[in-house]
């Protein structure tokens, strides 16, 4: 969990050493500008910028840098995924990569997407509005500071409080939102939310925290702490600020409701209302027959969407092989829409056969400009968890969610298409769904939708939706593949 106040910091050229890992996951660190630093330098920019950045790998192992929520709007080749838009950058070697913004504006972040590297180098992108226009508000100075949050964990969303404060959510993932004034933030992997804090309270020293949220699991629930010091010398400061008051490591509502109350700003939003393809994908923690000596048990857990665990290719990455003007192996198109087959998709067990899943490296056509709609869908295999899903190359709305199995009938009617929030993350709450729509208009981009589901290669991923424009033919259309990532 990052924080980061609106001064201004230096940009450095990142350079990856190898990893210092310690007894707590939190601390697990790579050296940046070789010296041992989290989290890694801080790019500004202002928005429509073009930034370049030199990545040097001086680690023992590959890597690749993800800018994430950039668009890249034409220009996937450096957007970070390895095997999905690029091949990695090896021990060694360095990449020129191009960061490409378009309208963004406000907090985002970069991060390694290599495996598990995932949870090594990241840092904070802060886009700054063009000169002739005002950022979020004109707070007073003395008064109101904006802060910025980026949720850096790996799988868990992270409940966020000030003791005996109140701030106001201005913004999330780089996109402006209506005020929203609360006392607390539940904020997804890879989410990022900007927030004003007036500071009006008695002077004093105050605890700023992050919790983990879980609906199970056994987590480690000692929240990080900061303290805000009020400035003066008028007051005497306690010994031990108060923490704040969470709500419970379990409380689903808290983390549901939190994200039911976010809006877009703008009046006229541009939400899709006549939608040419709707996706149904159910997220699945499958239970796999295991053989191997090392197994402990009969089966391991495979994650996956729709029942489909991805394999990365391992010499050619997918977008050179579309472009060299076929798959040439290295992929399928045939990933399903659907589910194979239809069940009540929170019921608590199921049969080892049912629950099985099967692997591959496989894509979906999208044609380009389509409307798209995504239903993701929860299931309750192997116990369920929440699901943090991205779209890379993309913003998506929410337009609704809900616990429980998704009605056709029932819940389209209920969608909000008049301010849904304008995201680029969304948690898929256990055992229930999630609606999003965008549309399908960054060509020759592979986009990728993430989510903690396709993956045989951890217990969590993330899934990857690709659209482009194809050159054959005079037809233009695109790939959407539900990708393995880390979580």
């Amino acid at each position: 969990m990052l924080m980061y106040n609106s001064s201004r910091m230096r940009n450095a050229t990142p350079c990856f050493n190898n990893k210092v890992f310690t007894h707590k996951a939190m601390q697990q660190q790579e050296h940046a500008n070789g010296k041992r630093a989290i989290p890694g330098p801080t790019i500004y920019a202002t928005r429509g910028d073009l930034v370049i950045i030199d990545v040097v790998n001086r680690a023992d192992q590959n890597i690749t840098i993800h800018w994430h929520g950039v668009k890249m709007k034409r220009y996937p080749w450096s957007d970070g995924p390895n095997f999905v838009t690029q091949c990695p950058i090896r021990p060694g070697q360095s990449f020129r990569q191009r960061m490409i913004l378009s309208d963004e504006e406000g907090t985002l972040w970069w991060h390694a997407h290599s495996d598990w590297s995932r949870n090594t180098v990241y840092g904070a992108i802060l886009i700054l509005p063009p000169t002739s226009h005002s950022f979020l508000s004109k707070p007073s100075c003395s008064y109101s500071h904006l802060n910025r949050l980026v949720n850096a964990v790996m799988d868990s969303i992270m409940f966020f409080k000030i003791a005996g404060h109140n701030f106001t959510v201005v913004g999330t993932d780089a996109t402006y939102t209506k005020p929203l004034t609360t006392d607390y933030v539940a904020i997804s992997p890879g989410q990022t939310i900007d927030l004003l804090l007036e500071a009006n309270q008695p002077p004093s020293h105050y605890y700023m925290a992050a919790r983990v949220y879980a609906s199970g699991g056994v987590f480690v629930t000692t929240p990080a702490t900061a303290i805000i010091e009020y400035g003066g010398n008028d007051y005497t400061a306690p010994p031990f600020p108060l923490l704040p008051s969470f709500p419970e490591v379990n409380n689903s509502a808290a983390s549901i409701n939190f994200t039911k109350r976010l809006r877009s700003l703008a009046n006229a939003v541009e939400v899709p209302k006549n939608i040419t393809k709707k996706l149904f994908y159910t997220l699945s923690m499958n239970r796999r027959l295991c053989r191997e000596s090392r197994c402990v048990r009969e089966t391991r857990l495979v994650s996956s969407i729709n029942n489909v665990s991805m394999i990365l290719p391992e010499t050619t990455n997918i977008l050179e092989a579309y472009y060299k003007g076929g798959n040439n192996g290295v992929y399928t198109t045939d990933f399903p829409d659907f589910p194979p087959s239809s069940f009540n998709y929170t019921v608590d067990l199921m049969a080892k056969e049912r629950s099985a899943t099967r692997y591959a490296t496989a894509v979906s056509v999208l044609e380009y400009n389509s409307t798209v709609e995504v239903v993701f869908q929860a299931t309750n295999i192997a116990g369920g968890v929440e699901h943090p899903m991205h779209l890379h190359g993309h913003s998506f709305y929410v337009v609704g969610s809900g616990l429980g199995n998704f009605d056709g009938s029932r819940d389209p009617p209920n969608y909000n298409l008049l301010d849904p929030p304008l995201m680029e993350n969304i948690a898929v709450p256990r055992n229930g769904w999630t609606a999003i729509r965008f549309r399908a208009n960054n060509p020759e981009h592979l986009q990728r939708i993430y989510s903690s589901a396709y993956s045989s290669r951890a217990l969590h991923s993330r899934k990857a939706l690709h659209s482009r424009k194809a050159l054959q033919g005079g037809l233009t259309r695109g790939l959407l593949d539900p990708l393995s990532m880390h979580e």
